[in-house]
C-alpha cells in the first residue's frame, strides 16, 4: 500500500472518519430548521445550538487550552485530504505527545465560559458543541470519556473556561471553531454542503484566541504558510480549482440519509496540500490499485500548471499522478511521527501512479478520469469510463 503519508495522520483521519459512519444518538443537529428573526447568522446559530444559544458576537476570546501544553506534541492544520474524507477535512487534529497511548489518557478542558448544548455518543467518542453566543461556537470530536459533571447533566450545561471536560487517549482530539457571521468565500455553492450546516462556517482559530494562548498555540503549529491554521475552501468559479460532486450526486452529502451509502465516493477535489499548499493534491475515491488497497490520493508535479489556471478555454489536460513524501526544513525525509514546523512535499522522484485527464465542458461542469499505471504520453483521451462532475 502506498504511504504518503505518515502513520501518525493515517490514524488520526480514520479514527475521525469514524464520525461519518455512526449513527448520532444524542442531540441531532436540524440544519434545515432555522428560526426565523432578521439576522441570518444568528438563526444559523440557533439551529446549530438546537435553540440553546444566548447572544452574538465575540465578547470574549478562547482563554485555556483543550488540552495541557506539555499533553500534545503538535496541531495539524484544517485542510487535509486523506482516506475517505475526499474534501479538505473542517477540523484541526491536536495529536497527542504520546500517540498510542490508553484511552482516558490526557485531560481535556473547557476553553472559554459557554453552553454545551450538544453531545454525540458514540462507543469510541464523544462529539461535544460549545456555544459561546449564537454566532460564535468551537467544537471538539474523539474525546475518550466525558467527565461524571458532564455525563449526569441534562443539555445546555453551562460550562467555565478551564473546566475538566472529559478525557482523550489512543486518538487525536479534533478541534475547530465556527462563526456563523462569517461564511466562507471559498464554495461556490453553499447550499452542497447543508448536511454538515457549520461546514461554511470554519473559521480560523488564530482570531479567537487571547493573545496568551495564540502565542502557545502557534508553538505547535505543524504549517507555516498562511493562512497559518489551514483553509478548506478553495472553489474559483470556472476554474479546476476546488470541490467537486459526481454529477447528481446530491452535493457533498450525496445519499447522507442512507446509512449504507459510501457518499464520498462521489467527491473529487483538487487542492493545495495542507502542510505545504504549494503543492497540489487531487483526491478520489474508486481507485483500486494493483494490490486490492485503495489509492485515494495524489501529488502532482510542481512543473504542471496549478488548477487555478484551467477553465474551459483550457481543453483536455493531462496530470502525472506522483506519490509523495515530506521533507524537513533540513532536506531530510520526515516520517511524521514526531513534530516538524515547515515541511515541504516532495515528488521530485518518487513513485508515478498514473495519469489523470480533465476538462472542464462549462464554468460548473468537469469531465474526468484516472488511468492508473499508465504514462500520460500513452493516454491521448478519454474512455468510456470518465465521469462527469459538476458544483
Amino acid at each position: 500500500m502506498l504511504k504518503i503519508i505518515g502513520l501518525v495522520v493515517i490514524l488520526l483521519v480514520i479514527a475521525a472518519s469514524i464520525f461519518f459512519l455512526s449513527q448520532k444518538q444524542s442531540i441531532n443537529f436540524n440544519p434545515n430548521k432555522l428560526l426565523p428573526s432578521s439576522n441570518k447568522a444568528v438563526d444559523v446559530g440557533r439551529s446549530l445550538s438546537n435553540n440553546a444559544c444566548n447572544g452574538e458576537g465575540v465578547p470574549y476570546k478562547l482563554s485555556q487550552l483543550p488540552m495541557k501544553l506539555s499533553d500534545f506534541s503538535h496541531i495539524e492544520p484544517y485542510g487535509h485530504m486523506i482516506g475517505d474524507h475526499l474534501t479538505p477535512i473542517d477540523h484541526q487534529y491536536f495529536s497527542p505527545t504520546i500517540f498510542h497511548s490508553p484511552i482516558d489518557t490526557y485531560d481535556v478542558y473547557a476553553m472559554a465560559d459557554a453552553k454545551l448544548v450538544s453531545i454525540e455518543d458514540h462507543p469510541t467518542r464523544k462529539r461535544l458543541v460549545f456555544s459561546v453566543t449564537c454566532t460564535f461556537f468551537y467544537y471538539y470530536d474523539l474525546l475518550t470519556s466525558l467527565e461524571p459533571g458532564i455525563k449526569q447533566k441534562s443539555l445546555p450545561i453551562e460550562v467555565k473556561a478551564g473546566q475538566l471536560i472529559g478525557r482523550i487517549g489512543g486518538q487525536t482530539l479534533d478541534f475547530a471553531v465556527w462563526d456563523t457571521t462569517k461564511p466562507l468565500p471559498g464554495f461556490i455553492v453553499p447550499e452542497h454542503y447543508q448536511e454538515e450546516p457549520w461546514k461554511i462556517y470554519t473559521a480560523d482559530p488564530l482570531d479567537y484566541y487571547t493573545d496568551e494562548i495564540k502565542k502557545q498555540i502557534l508553538s505547535k503549529y505543524v504549517r507555516t504558510a498562511e493562512p497559518k491554521s489551514g483553509k478548506i475552501d478553495y472553489d474559483i468559479d470556472g476554474k479546476l480549482i476546488g470541490n467537486w460532486f459526481l454529477e447528481g450526486s446530491k452535493g457533498y452529502a450525496g445519499e447522507y440519509t442512507d446509512p449504507t451509502k459510501e457518499y464520498w465516493k462521489d467527491e473529487l477535489s483538487f487542492s493545495p496540500y495542507a502542510r505545504d499548499p504549494t503543492a497540489y493534491i487531487i483526491s478520489v475515491d474508486f481507485l483500486a490499485s494493483n494490490d486490492g488497497s485503495r489509492v485515494k490520493q495524489f501529488s502532482v508535479p510542481r512543473s504542471a500548471p496549478g488548477p487555478e489556471t484551467i477553465g474551459v478555454d483550457s481543453g483536455l489536460v493531462k496530470y502525472e499522478l506522483k506519490a509523495w513524501e515530506d521533507l524537513r526544513p533540513d532536506g531530510k525525509r520526515s516520517d511524521n511521527m514526531d513534530f516538524i514546523k515547515g515541511p515541504k512535499l516532495n515528488n521530485e522522484n518518487t513513485q508515478s501512479l498514473g495519469c489523470a485527464l480533465f476538462e472542464m465542458l462549462e464554468v460548473r461542469k468537469l469531465k474526468f478520469e484516472v488511468f492508473l499505471r499508465q504514462s500520460c504520453e500513452n493516454v491521448s483521451n478519454f474512455s468510456s469510463n470518465a465521469k462527469t462532475y459538476e458544483r
